[in-house]
Parts: C-alpha cells; structure tokens; sequence
C-alpha cells in the first residue's frame, strides 16, 4: 500500500503529559480568539510592493547577509495555545483506577463528569501549545501566517525579531488555501516588500526565513525547484516549490528571492521522515495577498463562482476533441441558475482562456474563477465541436436493487468495445444506492474487470455512463448497442461519478487498442 509523506511544515507541539517535542501536520481552532467580526473595521492595508522581476544575469555573490539583515525584522514567531478540555472515554472497566490516577491525578474521572458522555468516563486532555512563524506585511501590525498555525489556538503570542512579545487576535482564516492574518496592537513595525510571485522563474535562489524546530530564527537557501504545483492537500493551490530547507515551525514563515523581498508562505512539505527532504511548498504571495485583502475587508473570503464540473485534459482526449495540446479545461457539467448556464457554455466545451487570459489546466481555471470579483463580466473563450467561440460570462459569488446486468463473459463479439464492463439500468434504487441526481439519465457501471482498459481509464462500478462516442446512453440497453461493431478502439465516454462528498461528470477515453484484444 502506498502511504503519504505529505505534511504541513506546521507547528512544533508540547503536550504536557508527554513531556516531550511532538510534531504535528494539524494544528489547534480558535475558538475564543477575537475574529473578524471584532475587528478594526479596515478595508485596506497599505503594503510595500516591488514587482519588478529580480535581477537575472547568472553570477552569484559571495554573502547574503544584507539580504538576511533587511528581511529578519519582518518575519515573527507565533506561538499558540489551546487550553485543557474534557474528554470523554469509553465506558469499559479499567483494571486498576488507583493506577491511572498516579499519573493523571484528578485529570483521570471515571466516575463521571460533564459532556454527552455524562455519567460515564472523562479524562483532561493536557494544554498544548503549537510554534509557527510569520511575517509583518504591514507597519500597523498586520500579520500573514497559515491557517494550520492558529487553527486551534485559544491564545496567540507573537514575538518580534527584537524581543518584544505582543497578545495577536485573528482577523480571518481561510482553510481553503491554509492562509490566516493576525493583527497586534503595535505601531512603526518592520513590514516585509511584496514582490510579484507571477514573475518568478524556475532556477531564481529563494530563501526561507522562520522557526524551525523552536529553536529560533534561522535562514535556509535553495531555488524555486517548480511553479504551479497543486495536490498539496488545499483546495485552491498553486504553490511555489523549493529546495531551501522547511522544517516543522517554518510554516506561516517568508520565502524571499534574493532581493529579499517576499514571494511566498511557507507552508508544507513533501517528507517520508517529517523533516526536510528538499521539497518544500509556499503559497505564492500573489494568491496569499488576494486573500488577505478580501479577509481584511469583508471578514471572510469573497470567491467567483462560475458553476461549471471541469476536467484536465490528457492526450487521448486532446486527440478526440482536435485539440493542438493539452491545455484548456474541459466541462463536464454545467450547474443549473449558474452563470456559465445563462452564459450558454455547455457539456463538452473547452474552455481556453478566463477574462483574456489562457487557461493550463482545471485547477488553473478554479484559481483565476475564484479570484475573480464576483457581478464581473469575463470573457471565456471555448472550443465547441472544432470551432472557437467568446462568451461573456456574469460572475457570481461561490455559495456541497434489482439490475439487469450485461456483462462481457468473455463469448462477445471481438469487435464489441467496453471489454469486461458490466451495466445495468438506472432504476429508482439504484439512483438512491449511487446518489444520483433524478434528472441524470445513463447506464450504470455494476462492474469493471481490473485488466480492462476501461479500468485503465478510471471506469468504476458505480459510475454512470451518459454518453458513449456524444451518443446520449438512456438505458444499460444502449449502452450495449452503441458498443457494437465500432471501427475506432478509442472510445469516448461521458461518466458521472461520485468520490465521496464530490459529484459530477467528466470525459474517458477508453481505448481497447491497448488493451491486446
């Protein structure tokens, strides 16, 4: 079984009980901090920005410390705390509650106490406290930091680079790109220049100023190893990656280029030990500012909803749809009342460019969608049937059995396709079996040989063929007919399917040429 060696470069963690240095991936939430709606009612924050590209002529100087000097006032630690709560335990018998006692002391009541586990066991969970860092951005106090740093934290500290210790409240978290600013009650603070991340090459030297360990400010050098990385593990990524050593208590603090000035969070780490391996991640500032600016202002973040299922493209379908490459997104589903709906965009449409600028990929889509200021009308240029064409978009703001089975039994026609799938027709139960919406019409997936190439492709049992080769599929009846005596291998499926509390349709290519029947 393969394992995940993904990890928040987090807080370091003290439990009391444990006497020791704990590292962890998750932190602590706030649940009695000030939040946003208590907050100083600022709707903007002035920030020093230089978006000049960095200086690229090969040569590399000798020291970095004029560097190190000017930044090191900016970037803080962040220590918080999350105070003892109850916690229920199961109601077995223990063997010897004298014994626990000796190490719990009153902690240990297994005689009962508060909570919905009254009358039944509780013990204290011990106080623990968690080390991040973070970075001045503005003179007034103002604080970037990640979300996973002060998630869970009933107390905040905040040290600055010259000793002085100040009480921080939260102004807004956002988990969805693991971004959070704290505020502190000072003036004539050191704020970090903003650089624009945009404009950040592979190969450019990046240095990552933060905690790490608790054991006090340090500074790490590397380069930007990649730009754009996603499946991190937030739902809006786009991160820088580096070599420059992130280890746990990093995270929330700044990656720098080498004019010092700031072009990411600190945020994650790709480890099979915990520690640095040399794959480190980082909000790029760019996305981090778009953040901060809508918490600061609105007390939560305002995202563009366009309402669209989209897809990446990979060669078969680029291939299928006539496409020169791989770029664009591809729409499975359009969302009823949504603007992509009223826009006229449809199932099947490659979207290739989002308000005049081209679209990569899916997540690339999700990004420029949701920094978009919702009641903006965008142009979205798609490729529907081989032709290009511009929509105006009006963007809104984001808002969660009996079967007949017919199955390949090995005796089919060699030139029938779908090798080893079984489908069955879409009745009432299986609808509520498969949760699927009641206006979705197809043939359901029952069963799908490992060996296949329609597994190959991602075909699973519980997905619902809608279409076979843009042929609308009603009943598992035609699903077998629009397989028969086909002239091309490479077939193209529309499928819905649902992956845990995420639905929706998407394109395959299911090409039984490789497939060696």
């Amino acid at each position: 079984m393969k394992r995940s060696f993904l990890k928040l470069c987090s807080n370091l963690r003290v439990s009391l009980l444990a006497g020791a240095l704990v590292v962890a991936g998750s932190s602590l939430a706030v649940n009695h901090l000030v939040m946003a709606n208590d907050a100083p009612k600022v709707t903007t924050v002035a920030l020093n920005v230089n978006d000049t590209p960095v200086q690229r002529d090969g040569r590399f100087g000798t020291s970095f410390a004029p560097v190190v000097k000017k930044v090191a006032p900016s970037v803080v630690k962040v220590e918080v705390t999350s105070k003892s709560k109850n916690m229920d335990l199961p109601n077995s018998p223990y063997p010897d509650e004298d014994f626990l006692r000796r190490f719990f002391g009153d902690q240990f009541n297994p005689r009962g106490g508060a909570g919905p586990n009254r009358g039944g066991r509780t013990m204290r969970s011990p106080k623990q406290y968690g080390l991040g860092s973070g970075v001045i951005v503005n003179k007034d106090g103002y604080i970037l930091t990640n979300n996973h740093v002060v998630e869970d934290a009933d107390e905040i500290k905040v040290s600055l680079n010259d000793g002085r210790e100040f009480t921080a409240k939260v102004i807004g978290r956002d988990p969805k790109t693991d971004i959070a600013v704290i505020k502190i009650d000072a003036k004539d603070l050191p704020p970090i220049t903003i650089a624009d991340s945009d404009k950040i090459e592979v190969g450019d030297i990046s240095l990552a100023i933060g905690n790490p360990f608790g054991i006090g400010q340090s500074v790490t050098m590397g380069i930007i190893s990649a730009t754009g990385r996603g499946n991190v593990g937030v739902d809006y990524e786009d991160f820088l990656q580096t070599d420059a050593a992130i280890n746990p208590g990093n995270s929330g603090g700044a990656l720098v280029d080498a004019d010092g000035r700031l072009i990411g969070i600190n945020t994650a780490i790709l480890s099979r030990s915990g520690g640095y391996q040399g794959v480190g991640f980082a909000v790029p500032i760019n996305l981090a500012r778009n953040v901060m600016e809508s918490l600061i202002k609105n007390g939560r973040v305002v995202r563009g909803f366009l309402g669209v299922s989209i897809q990446d493209l990979n060669p078969s379908l680029s291939k299928t749809f006539k496409l020169p490459d791989e770029k664009g997104a591809l729409v499975g589903d359009v969302s009823p009342d949504s603007p992509a709906l009223k826009a006229g965009i449809k199932s099947g449409d490659v979207i290739l460019t989002f308000n005049n600028k081209p679209v990569s990929d899916s997540r690339h889509l999700k990004l420029q969608v949701a920094q978009t200021t919702p009641g903006s009308s965008v142009p979205v240029k798609v490729l529907r049937e081989g032709k290009e064409q511009t929509l105006k978009v009006l963007l809104k703001e984001l808002p969660g059995s009996e079967k007949t089975e017919r199955a390949d039994n090995g005796n089919s026609n060699d030139n029938d396709a779908l090798h080893g799938v079984a489908v069955a027709d879409l009745d009432n139960q299986a609808r509520n079996q498969l949760g699927v919406p009641k206006n979705l019409e197809g043939a359901a997936v029952s069963d799908v040989d490992q060996d296949s190439a329609a597994y190959e492709a991602g075909l699973r049992p519980g997905d619902i063929i809608q279409e076979i080769n843009r042929q609308p599929v009603h009943n598992a009846d035609e699903a077998v007919k629009l397989t028969e005596n086909l002239k091309d291998k490479a077939i193209l499926l529309k499928v819905w399917s649902k992956r845990g509390e995420a639905s929706g349709s998407r394109y395959v290519v299911v090409d039984e040429s490789k497939s060696g029947k």
